[in-house]
């Protein structure tokens, strides 16, 4: 069959504009990472927050890209929710039961990682499965660094009050005073110092007689337990004397001393009255003085005798 000129233009330009149309769609997919010689699966992640991911972010297991999102649009239900399409390779097996999180690096782009399940059954096409979000660095550090900031913005503004309550109350006069007080505790100070430096000095001069008082309680310490036995005696015999201090005997010798005690005093009392021959021998002048004298009589009579015994004694040895 033979076709005009222009027929054959027209097959010619219809064939370019295909090609060209083929190479335009591939080169977009391409440039999106969609490989269309490839056989793929499009399914479905539901996110209450897809905040950060972008069309064309990669889909990865352990870390190795198995595709990319396609799609992010709200669910048709109105509520609010994100659904993300994504697009992986066929061959690459994904369990119906496999988690999906919405993560990314502290610095760079949002991904979807699967953490593949243990389901026999895999993702279908247009099957709709839950995601979760999982924080990155950039985000913990966000959610611990916000308290401390709120922390430290409240202690900034208390010390700023407690700044200004100082400037308030410290004028001059209150200056002064914690001046004074300053400069008498350093005296103070310079004072224990002296006393420190004294009481060293002390001790330094009075070590040997500290060593001599330590040697002798030591030693005294020493004699306690070699005459431990001793002290035991001498402790037990403590106590016999206060059982027989504490008998009845004793309390009745006591007793009977105290009445004797009471007797000759009441005897001392009549002596002293003059009562009877020691009272009147006592009290009565006159006989002291009579018997002073017969005594010193008697007394000149035995110096007589001895002087002159012949007046008194005729003595003869062959009689008269």
């Amino acid at each position: 069959m033979k076709f005009g000129k222009k027929a054959g233009r027209e097959i010619k330009l219809g064939i370019f504009l295909t090609i060209a149309l083929f190479l335009f769609v591939w080169g977009v997919n391409y440039l999106k990472g969609v490989d269309i010689f490839t056989g793929h699966i499009r399914f479905h992640v539901q996110f209450e927050d897809a905040s950060g991911l972008l069309e064309t972010n990669q889909v990865k297991v352990s870390g190795v890209k198995i595709g990319q999102v396609s799609r992010i649009a709200f669910h048709p239900d109105g509520s609010g929710r994100v659904i993300v399409t994504a697009t992986i390779d066929r061959q690459i097996f994904v369990p119906d039961d496999s988690e999906i999180y919405l993560t990314g690096a502290l610095i760079g782009e949002k991904e979807l990682q699967i953490t593949l399940g243990q389901s026999s059954r895999g993702i279908q096409r247009g099957d709709t499965v839950p995601g979760f979000v999982k924080p990155d660095i950039l985000d913990v550090l966000t959610t611990q660094v916000v308290p401390f900031r709120d922390r430290a913005e409240t202690i900034m503004i208390r010390t700023d009050s407690l700044l200004t309550a100082i400037n308030t109350i410290l004028n001059q006069e209150s200056i002064r005073d914690i001046q004074y007080s300053i400069e008498g505790f350093q005296r103070t100070m310079a004072s224990l110092e002296k006393t420190a430096s004294i009481a060293e000095t002390t001790l330094s001069r009075e070590s040997d007689r500290f060593a001599n008082i330590m040697a002798n309680v030591e030693s005294i310490t020493t004699n306690i337990e070699d005459n431990n036995e001793v002290l035991n005696h001498i402790i037990q015999n403590i106590n016999e004397i206060s059982e027989t201090l504490a008998s009845d005997d004793f309390r009745s010798t006591i007793l009977n001393t105290a009445s004797t005690m009471e007797t000759l005093s009441a005897l001392v009392e009549k002596i002293n009255a003059g009562e009877g021959s020691a009272g009147m021998l006592l009290q009565d002048d006159a006989l002291y003085h009579n018997l002073n004298e017969s005594s010193r009589q008697l007394e000149l009579l035995l110096e007589d005798i001895r002087e002159n015994p012949r007046r008194y004694f005729n003595i003869s040895v062959f009689g008269r």
